[in-house]
């Protein structure tokens, strides 16, 4: 099922959580809210949403790493049913595509419940206080041809990296449904 995300909560506060990647090291969201901000992109590797803009993902997020801007992804799909999200495959999505961040299995789905995450991209740019600033795309190419795109999401951690607010005007990210237990 297609979603849109909902419109940002500007300054809605990001609860806390510890996840693990799947080699099993532990990632806790406090310690990656650094001085210029954190993103948290909530993704899965079977959909279609989040394989077109992959590549991008990777590299925006790459370009914020090196700004100072930390980067978190999980995955909260229900993986049993869906064995295309399984840790073993994430390991391989994430070499597959670059990732430079870690990306961390949401085993009981806690913490896409408590961000109320709706869909696969979803992501949440947070100021250095945990104030969400950024609940919109990854750009503007979505499914399209990427070489004419405006990157959405790496403008607004910038702008949220210098001011520590978020634009006004953000396009709700699109995607697959998150599949829940």
């Amino acid at each position: 099922m297609l979603l849109d995300t909902p419109i940002c909560d500007f300054g809605w506060q990001a609860p806390e959580f510890t996840l693990k990647d799947p080699d099993g090291t532990a990632f806790t969201m406090s310690e990656h809210l650094g001085d210029k901000g954190l993103l948290i992109a909530f993704i899965c590797n079977h959909c279609p949403y989040v394989k077109a803009i992959a590549d991008r993902l990777a590299a925006d997020a790459k370009a914020l790493q090196s700004e100072g801007v930390n980067v978190l992804a999980v995955m909260s799909n229900d993986y049993l049913s869906y064995t295309a999200d399984s840790p073993e495959k994430m390991k391989k999505f994430s070499e597959q595509y670059g990732f430079t961040f870690p990306y961390l299995v949401d085993e009981d789905q806690f913490v896409g419940q408590a961000y109320g995450a709706v869909c696969t991209p979803d992501f949440f740019g947070f100021n250095k206080d945990g104030g969400l600033q950024y609940r919109g795309r990854l750009d503007s190419a979505a499914m399209g041809d990427p070489t004419d795109r405006v990157p959405e999401l790496l403008n607004a951690m910038r702008q949220v990296a210098e001011t520590g607010e978020g634009p006004r005007d953000q396009t709700p990210s699109m995607g697959c449904s998150i599949k829940w237990r």
